[in-house]
């Protein structure tokens, strides 16, 4: 199988192609090369295919990079919550604008399966539990209990405090800023392709991506990212709130081996037009907890818990990955100690600049801000 991977050289992209690679397929990369991640505008060691430089909006450059391929696995994404909403044009433009070129062309190329990479956000906050009221879904929480440190979402018809457990693919989508709206929008957009040309797409909603070849210093970086880049500087990572929001920290060669699933999975006429699919280690742990793990293996400093807050967080969020591993066979294989160890030593991607080498000039990176 010959597979375009767009955002091919950045971050989760890379991984991908080396995944595809050593699964026998061959791919083609269509990445923009921006110079804050790639100086002289090279492309990191790639195994074999082609590198076509270019942006994902470029219908010229998409249809130059489609020749050929049988697939395509759609990495390219400005992620993050932004700084402010005047952002909004950048991730409209990037996200779905971009989606939108990819799929015309892809319709008139004949290329019929396309894997995604979506995002958990879409849901919102994640399922809660009330003991009187059962599965209910919390509003956005208030900026005067977050700064009397009262973090937890409370009943929307009680106020009871809730037990948080994990989301389904089938739960209520509820994006709370830009990023998650365009996050969802993609989704409909290979929806709506899929049934106008007969074709196949999965989303991969990725949970909390880290690993090897994260982008260090941004402000559109993970919260992974955030705290290795601050442990690499000799400083303890600040952990927001009281590092008690739940998430599923998913290792990024797991992502990847989720993708050449997914990909092989579409070529087999699987499933039959459009599917959205959690992608998850299946193991819950507290941003505090995996900044503790990450600081001892890395050898300190230990982390500080700051009680800062962002308003555009969400509490807990994390997934039930059952469909995936029940459908398409996937498995996750790096632990979390063992993810966190290997994160400690490994290198960062950049030095310093908020954006990243995904196939749109103005692309951030391929997981989601502290707290997110």
């Amino acid at each position: 199988m010959r597979v375009l991977v767009t955002g091919g050289a950045g971050f989760i992209g890379s991984h991908v192609v080396t995944t595809l690679a050593a699964a026998g397929h061959e791919s083609v990369v269509l990445d923009a090369l921006l110079p804050s991640a790639h100086p002289g505008g090279t492309p990191p060691e790639l195994p074999g295919g082609r590198v076509v430089v270019g942006d994902v909006r470029d219908r010229e450059a998409v249809a130059d990079a489609l020749a050929g391929v049988d697939a395509v696995c759609h990495q390219a994404a400005m992620v993050g919550l932004g700084k402010e909403f005047a952002d909004a044009p950048l991730y409209v433009g990037c996200n779905d604008l971009g989606t939108a070129v990819l799929l015309a062309e892809m319709a008139a190329a004949g290329v019929r399966d396309l894997v995604l990479a979506g995002s958990m956000v879409v849901y919102g906050e994640g399922r809660y539990a009330c003991p009187r009221h059962g599965t209910v879904r919390p509003g956005p929480r208030a900026e005067a209990d977050l700064r009397a440190g009262d973090f937890e979402p409370r009943c929307p018809d009680c106020g009871a405090e809730l037990t948080p457990g994990l989301v389904a693919e089938d739960a209520p989508v509820d994006p709370r800023n830009v990023y998650a709206s365009t996050k969802l929008a993609q989704e409909h957009l290979a929806a709506a392709w899929a049934r106008a040309t007969d074709g196949r797409a999965v989303s991969l909603r990725y949970h909390n991506v880290y690993g090897p070849g994260m982008p260090r210093d941004t402000p559109y970086a993970g919260v992974a990212s955030f705290f290795r880049s601050a442990l690499a500087r000799g400083e303890a990572p600040r952990v927001y709130e009281d590092g008690g929001q739940r998430r599923d920290f998913v290792h990024v060669r797991d992502v990847a081996a989720a993708n050449t699933v997914a990909l092989e999975a579409v070529r087999q006429r699987r499933p039959a037009s459009f599917a959205a699919y959690n992608t998850g280690s299946g193991e819950p742990h507290t941003i505090g907890e995996m900044a503790a793990a990450l600081a001892g293996a890395y050898g300190g400093p230990d982390p500080v818990v700051t009680g800062e807050y962002r308003l555009g967080d969400v509490r807990h969020v994390t997934a039930d990955s059952r469909a995936l591993r029940e459908e398409l066979g996937w498995r996750p294989r790096v632990p979390f100690a063992d993810g966190m160890e290997d994160f400690a030593a490994a290198p960062l991607r950049g030095s310093g600049s908020p954006l990243r080498d995904t196939g749109s000039r103005r692309e951030g990176t391929a997981v989601t801000l502290p707290g997110a």
